[in-house]
């Protein structure tokens, strides 16, 4: 699984012009599932973003979690991010996961963050969606659940 992980002050999803999905502050998560990925993905990325130290203490370090903020999280589906561009100028998607199975691991990513304590809004699975994202910082991390960056 691979989530680029934002931290915020607003975050929404609009569909058919209706807004879905509000959250702020807090972080933005959009995550993508590859065919390989399974239950052990979703809980290794629920565990890091829900634990992630990428607010400031009264400090001004980045030394508190979403978790120790109080803050929220929204959470959208994007397959994209298993987009391969090494060859050709359009993207091949062949890593991503099926719908079926990404759907699963999706919600199973939300199910887990709610079960740390975090409030959690999403986008629809597989809707076109336009995705709002007030970036604080700017503070934007890549994860993966099978490498490291």
């Amino acid at each position: 699984m691979r989530a680029v992980v934002q931290r915020v002050t607003r975050g929404s999803v609009t569909v058919d012009g209706e807004r879905v999905a509000v959250t702020g502050p807090g972080l933005v998560v959009l995550l993508g599932v590859e065919r390989e990925d399974d239950a052990g993905d979703a809980r290794y990325l629920a565990q890091k973003v829900a634990r992630l130290r990428i607010f400031e203490d009264e400090r001004g370090k980045m030394n508190r979690s979403v978790l120790d903020t109080g803050g929220e999280v929204l959470v959208v589906s994007q397959f994209t991010l298993y987009g391969d561009c090494r060859q050709g100028r359009r993207p091949g998607f062949d890593r991503a996961a099926k719908p079926e199975q990404a759907r699963e691991l999706y919600e199973l990513f939300i199910r887990l963050l709610r079960e740390e304590g975090l409030a959690v809004v999403t986008g629809v699975f597989g809707a076109y969606m336009q995705v709002e994202i007030i970036n604080d910082g700017p503070v934007t991390l890549l994860l993966d659940s099978k490498k490291e960056f």
